[in-house]
């Protein structure tokens, strides 16, 4: 099909780099403002659901507003130790 178009294109070189990058051009314009418009509303990427990756108590009946739990807001839940060993000294 490339071969074709390619073969279809008129004025030399120079009209089949231009015709091509005019073809490409188009077509980007034509996905980007009616294909990918008119396909948004059936994709699910506005479908999001986030939560506090914070398990719940069992017989805990409370929502999961997204808060920390109690304690410093900045705490990592790992060592930040371990794995990071102290650098050596240059050897001469």
């Amino acid at each position: 099909m490339y071969a074709f178009i390619w073969r279809k294109l008129p004025f030399g070189l120079v009209g089949k780099l231009t015709g091509s990058v005019l073809l490409v051009a188009a077509t980007v314009a034509l996905l980007w403002y009616v294909a990918f418009p008119w396909a948004e509303p059936l994709l699910p990427f506005d479908d999001v659901q986030v939560e506090s990756g914070v398990p719940a108590e069992p017989g805990d009946n409370a929502p999961v507003t997204g808060e920390t739990p109690a304690g410093d807001e900045h705490e990592l839940p790992y060592d930040t130790e371990q794995n990071n060993p102290v650098p050596s000294s240059p050897s001469r």
